[in-house]
Protein backbone atom coordinates (compact mmCIF):
# COMPACT_ATOMS: atom_id res chain seq x y z
CA UNK A 1 0.00 0.00 0.00
CA UNK A 2 0.94 3.65 -1.01
CA UNK A 3 0.56 6.38 1.84
CA UNK A 4 1.07 9.82 1.10
CA UNK A 5 2.87 11.67 3.91
CA UNK A 6 1.10 14.61 4.87
CA UNK A 7 4.73 16.25 5.88
CA UNK A 8 8.37 17.27 4.02
CA UNK A 9 10.45 16.80 7.17
CA UNK A 10 12.86 14.21 6.60
CA UNK A 11 13.35 13.40 9.92
CA UNK A 12 9.98 11.96 9.95
CA UNK A 13 9.85 10.40 6.55
CA UNK A 14 13.26 8.54 8.28
CA UNK A 15 11.68 7.71 11.49
CA UNK A 16 8.31 6.96 10.40
CA UNK A 17 9.20 4.48 7.18
CA UNK A 18 11.37 2.77 9.55
CA UNK A 19 8.55 2.12 11.91
CA UNK A 20 6.06 1.21 9.52
CA UNK A 21 8.68 -1.50 8.00
CA UNK A 22 6.22 -4.23 9.56
CA UNK A 23 2.91 -2.96 7.52
CA UNK A 24 5.27 -3.26 4.26
CA UNK A 25 3.92 0.24 3.42
CA UNK A 26 5.55 2.76 1.14
CA UNK A 27 5.54 6.52 2.46
CA UNK A 28 5.52 8.97 -0.33
CA UNK A 29 6.15 12.49 1.18
CA UNK A 30 3.48 15.08 -0.03
CA UNK A 31 6.39 17.06 -1.88
CA UNK A 32 6.79 14.83 -4.12
CA UNK A 33 3.55 14.87 -5.67
CA UNK A 34 3.41 18.25 -5.81
CA UNK A 35 0.84 18.82 -2.98
CA UNK A 36 1.55 22.31 -0.66
CA UNK A 37 1.47 22.24 2.96
CA UNK A 38 -1.58 22.47 4.56
CA UNK A 39 -2.60 25.11 6.78
CA UNK A 40 -2.46 24.12 10.50
CA UNK A 41 -4.74 26.70 12.08
CA UNK A 42 -5.70 24.49 14.96
CA UNK A 43 -4.84 24.30 18.60
CA UNK A 44 -4.32 20.71 19.15
CA UNK A 45 -2.28 18.10 17.56
CA UNK A 46 -5.49 16.07 16.79
CA UNK A 47 -7.04 18.56 14.92
CA UNK A 48 -4.06 19.81 12.63
CA UNK A 49 -3.16 15.83 11.80
CA UNK A 50 -6.19 15.22 10.57
CA UNK A 51 -6.85 18.78 8.74
CA UNK A 52 -3.13 17.93 7.18
CA UNK A 53 -4.16 14.20 6.04
CA UNK A 54 -7.56 15.62 4.36
CA UNK A 55 -5.37 17.89 2.88
CA UNK A 56 -2.94 15.60 1.35
CA UNK A 57 -5.83 12.74 0.52
CA UNK A 58 -7.84 14.97 -1.44
CA UNK A 59 -4.91 16.42 -3.49
CA UNK A 60 -3.40 13.08 -4.20
CA UNK A 61 -6.50 10.53 -4.16
CA UNK A 62 -4.36 8.11 -1.56
CA UNK A 63 -4.54 7.27 1.53
CA UNK A 64 -2.85 9.77 4.12
CA UNK A 65 -0.92 10.14 7.10
CA UNK A 66 -0.23 12.88 9.12
CA UNK A 67 2.21 13.58 12.01
CA UNK A 68 1.60 16.37 14.07
CA UNK A 69 4.29 16.38 17.21
CA UNK A 70 5.33 19.05 19.75
CA UNK A 71 7.41 19.44 23.02
CA UNK A 72 5.07 20.39 25.49
CA UNK A 73 6.73 22.48 28.37
CA UNK A 74 5.20 21.99 32.15
CA UNK A 75 6.44 25.69 33.32
CA UNK A 76 4.56 27.28 30.44
CA UNK A 77 1.37 25.70 30.45
CA UNK A 78 2.13 23.22 27.90
CA UNK A 79 3.69 25.45 25.02
CA UNK A 80 5.23 25.85 22.23
CA UNK A 81 2.44 23.02 21.97
CA UNK A 82 1.57 22.87 18.27
CA UNK A 83 3.76 25.44 17.56
CA UNK A 84 6.87 24.15 18.14
CA UNK A 85 8.15 24.53 14.81
CA UNK A 86 7.96 28.04 14.61
CA UNK A 87 9.10 28.40 18.41
CA UNK A 88 11.76 30.42 17.58
CA UNK A 89 10.14 32.82 15.29
CA UNK A 90 8.54 34.72 18.52
CA UNK A 91 11.71 35.39 19.92
CA UNK A 92 13.46 37.33 16.73
CA UNK A 93 14.99 34.06 15.30
CA UNK A 94 14.66 32.48 11.94
CA UNK A 95 12.77 29.06 11.90
CA UNK A 96 14.45 26.66 12.11
CA UNK A 97 15.76 23.66 14.95
CA UNK A 98 19.12 25.46 15.63
CA UNK A 99 17.20 28.28 16.55
CA UNK A 100 14.31 26.91 18.23
CA UNK A 101 16.71 24.90 20.65
CA UNK A 102 18.64 28.05 20.89
CA UNK A 103 15.60 30.34 22.17
CA UNK A 104 13.89 27.66 23.97
CA UNK A 105 17.52 27.14 26.41
CA UNK A 106 17.33 30.85 26.87
CA UNK A 107 13.95 31.19 27.86
CA UNK A 108 14.09 28.68 30.17
CA UNK A 109 17.55 29.50 31.84
CA UNK A 110 16.06 30.58 34.90
CA UNK A 111 13.48 28.18 35.02
CA UNK A 112 13.54 25.41 38.20
CA UNK A 113 11.09 23.36 36.45
CA UNK A 114 12.59 21.40 33.31
CA UNK A 115 9.81 19.02 33.31
CA UNK A 116 8.52 18.86 29.33
CA UNK A 117 7.16 15.86 26.78
CA UNK A 118 7.44 15.08 23.23
CA UNK A 119 4.14 14.31 22.13
CA UNK A 120 3.03 13.02 18.36
CA UNK A 121 -0.37 12.17 17.08
CA UNK A 122 -1.08 10.09 14.10
CA UNK A 123 -4.05 10.10 11.97
CA UNK A 124 -4.16 7.74 8.96
CA UNK A 125 -6.88 8.34 6.12
CA UNK A 126 -8.52 5.79 3.61
CA UNK A 127 -9.56 9.18 1.65
CA UNK A 128 -10.56 12.35 2.52
CA UNK A 129 -13.90 12.24 3.12
CA UNK A 130 -12.90 8.35 5.74
CA UNK A 131 -15.77 8.79 8.20
CA UNK A 132 -13.66 6.59 10.70
CA UNK A 133 -9.76 8.39 10.82
CA UNK A 134 -7.48 6.19 12.60
CA UNK A 135 -5.67 8.34 15.40
CA UNK A 136 -2.77 7.05 17.64
CA UNK A 137 -0.77 9.18 19.94
CA UNK A 138 2.60 8.87 21.90
CA UNK A 139 4.31 10.88 24.98
CA UNK A 140 7.57 10.68 26.49
CA UNK A 141 8.28 12.82 29.42
CA UNK A 142 11.71 14.04 30.77
CA UNK A 143 13.62 17.06 31.47
CA UNK A 144 14.77 19.87 29.40
CA UNK A 145 18.88 20.24 29.72
CA UNK A 146 21.01 23.31 30.36
CA UNK A 147 22.84 22.92 26.94
CA UNK A 148 22.25 20.36 23.67
CA UNK A 149 23.58 17.07 24.42
CA UNK A 150 24.14 14.47 21.69
CA UNK A 151 24.49 14.91 17.42
CA UNK A 152 21.19 12.34 16.89
CA UNK A 153 17.84 12.76 15.60
CA UNK A 154 15.99 16.37 15.12
CA UNK A 155 13.91 19.06 16.28
CA UNK A 156 13.91 19.07 20.19
CA UNK A 157 16.14 16.07 20.87
CA UNK A 158 19.01 17.11 22.03
CA UNK A 159 17.60 19.03 24.92
CA UNK A 160 15.00 16.54 26.06
CA UNK A 161 16.91 14.56 28.97
CA UNK A 162 15.57 10.90 29.49
CA UNK A 163 15.95 10.13 33.31
CA UNK A 164 15.50 6.56 32.60
CA UNK A 165 17.86 6.65 30.02
CA UNK A 166 21.04 8.48 31.59
CA UNK A 167 20.67 10.45 27.60
CA UNK A 168 19.11 12.62 25.59
CA UNK A 169 16.92 11.50 22.20
CA UNK A 170 19.82 12.65 20.24
CA UNK A 171 22.58 10.72 22.20
CA UNK A 172 20.65 7.32 21.42
CA UNK A 173 21.02 5.08 18.22
CA UNK A 174 18.37 5.83 16.41
CA UNK A 175 16.80 2.29 17.20
CA UNK A 176 16.61 3.14 20.80
CA UNK A 177 15.23 6.20 20.08
CA UNK A 178 12.53 4.62 17.70
CA UNK A 179 11.95 1.82 20.57
CA UNK A 180 11.53 4.96 23.26
CA UNK A 181 9.99 7.85 21.34
CA UNK A 182 7.09 9.76 20.73
CA UNK A 183 6.54 9.33 17.76
CA UNK A 184 7.80 5.40 18.27
CA UNK A 185 4.76 4.68 20.54
CA UNK A 186 2.01 5.91 18.13
CA UNK A 187 3.64 4.32 15.57
CA UNK A 188 2.82 1.01 17.15
CA UNK A 189 -0.72 1.78 18.02
CA UNK A 190 -0.99 2.74 14.66
CA UNK A 191 0.25 -0.57 12.91
CA UNK A 192 -2.13 -1.93 15.55
CA UNK A 193 -5.06 -0.09 14.05
CA UNK A 194 -4.51 -0.75 10.53
CA UNK A 195 -4.03 -4.25 11.19
CA UNK A 196 -7.30 -4.44 12.21
CA UNK A 197 -8.99 -2.28 10.19
CA UNK A 198 -7.62 -1.74 6.74
CA UNK A 199 -6.08 -5.16 6.22
CA UNK A 200 -7.88 -8.19 5.69
CA UNK A 201 -7.10 -10.98 8.36
CA UNK A 202 -4.85 -13.89 6.62
CA UNK A 203 -7.18 -16.49 7.79
CA UNK A 204 -10.76 -15.59 8.26
CA UNK A 205 -12.49 -17.49 11.34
Amino acid sequence: MRLVLASNNAGKLAELQALLAPLGVELVPQATLGIPEAAEPHRTFLENALAKARHAARYSGLPALADDAGLCVAAFDGQPGVDTADYATRYGYPRGDAHNLRALLEQMAAVADRRAALVSTLVALRSADDPEPLVASGRVAGLITRAPLGAQGFGFDPVLYLPECGQTFAQLPAEQKNARSHRGRAARQMIELMRERWFAPETQP
